[in-house]
């Protein structure tokens, strides 16, 4: 049974993918192999460049290069990566989807690599006595401040991970639909607020004001995307808001 399907770069067709099945490994680099590797034709990438290994829910990855890091993206998160070093040897790579990246000369090359999907059991509790956990950040997705952090993150969300992030002019003008009286102060003030919520400590007071704002907008998206507390189904609190309808 075949676990993890990589995509060529330029892949035209599903008979061009490769198929591995759990404990099977592919090469893949510049030269062709008899055994049918993944085969990436550019002068700037190594004869013999890295290893592919499946494992059940997730697969391998060996860095072969002499002096190339390769990085590993998550195409649906909002820039999870991780980095794999010249050398490296069997790397586990957890995502889903993968996009792995190759410098070569000046060159970005990358394909992907499909893993299956993930399986999960439930969270809830089951005939366990005490109080329970206090979660870990309280966000009302109801709430102002929550349409805000959504508006901070949007970009990210929708596959830019490396996307600057908004202006504060620019989040008044995407939260106006559903929030017609929204203004800057009002977004100041949640972003603010947010920093408060979820700990953060603002910059040095020796920054400049808009540095200190600038770095307190980066903190809350890291934080909010690296911990999912904003997701890609929430970009719905971003969605105008139906004539007659109340908020």
């Amino acid at each position: 049974m075949y676990s993890i399907i990589v995509v060529p770069p330029s892949c035209g067709s599903v008979a061009e993918q490769l198929r591995i099945g759990t404990g099977d490994r592919i090469e893949f680099g510049r030269a062709e192999t008899d055994s049918g590797g993944l085969t990436i034709a550019h002068e700037g990438v190594s004869r013999v460049a890295g290893e592919i290994a499946a494992h059940r829910t997730f697969w391998l990855l060996s860095n072969l290069s002499e002096d190339q890091t390769y990085v590993v993206e998550n195409p649906e998160g909002a820039g999870e990566h991780i980095k794999v070093a010249p050398g490296r040897v069997d790397a586990p790579v957890p995502f889903e989807l993968s996009r792995v990246t190759l410098p070569a000369a000046g060159d970005l090359l990358s394909f992907d690599v499909w893993a299956p999907r993930h399986a999960f059991r439930s969270v809830e509790r089951r005939g366990l006595e005490g109080a329970g956990t206090v979660p870990a950040f309280a966000l009302d997705r109801t709430k102002r401040y929550f349409a805000v952090l959504t508006a901070l993150c949007e970009r990210r969300l929708r596959g830019e991970p490396r996307a600057p992030l908004p202006a504060v002019e620019e989040i008044v003008e995407r939260l106006r639909p559903s929030w017609p009286k929204v203004s800057r102060s009002a977004v100041y003030w949640n972003i603010d607020y947010l920093a408060v919520k979820l700990r953060l400590r603002p910059g040095p007071e020796t920054a400049e004001p808009g540095r200190r704002t600038h770095g307190k907008k980066e903190s809350l998206a890291s934080l909010a995307l690296r911990f999912d507390l904003v997701r890609e189904d929430d970009l719905m609190v971003l969605a105008p808001v139906p004539s007659g309808a109340k908020r």
